[in-house]
């Protein structure tokens, strides 16, 4: 991973690890419904990207800024070719967007309630509620504009 990536993995309990990358110092950032993630160290907003399991999907999808959700597998090559676009989207909307990645290969359950036909599928959600789904891997200046037109609004 190169040092302009961030760096996210899961804990147990829910919780994600981010690094910072105005800093680099690991933050623990558990699901919440309010507020948005800032580094403990730097107080710098954290780009929200976590791996959601079967049992962490649900508390993953509440949150106080939309929620991108990227139903993936390992073995897909354009989910893998997304990811990093996802990664910078983050970066770029940190405080402002959350994004959740579900493998469907191990979190089958959650993953059926999307009637997923391929992947990789992303689907953003707003309050709680599904609004659009986009299929397939896509540029990030198009996703970026499909995004903005989704939430009605420019990108903050």
């Amino acid at each position: 991973m190169s040092t302009n990536q961030t760096s996210q993995t899961s804990t147990e309990h829910g919780a994600s690890v981010i690094r910072c990358p105005q800093c680099g110092k690991s933050n623990r950032v558990r699901p919440t419904p309010r507020g948005t993630p800032r580094c403990g160290s730097c107080h710098q907003p954290l780009p929200w990207l976590v791996a959601a399991s079967a049992a962490t999907f649900d508390a993953e999808l509440q949150a106080s800024v939309p929620v991108l959700v990227d139903l993936w597998a390992p073995w897909c090559g354009p989910c893998r070719a997304v990811a990093p676009v996802l990664e910078q989207l983050a970066r770029q909307r940190a405080g402002h967007l959350k994004v959740v990645k579900l493998n469907v290969d191990e979190a089958a359950a959650p993953a059926a309630r999307y009637h997923v036909q391929g992947i990789p599928l992303l689907v953003l959600h707003r309050d709680g509620r599904e609004v659009a789904r986009l299929a397939g891997a896509v540029p990030l200046a198009q996703l970026q504009t499909w995004l903005d037109s989704q939430l009605g609004r420019a990108h903050q």
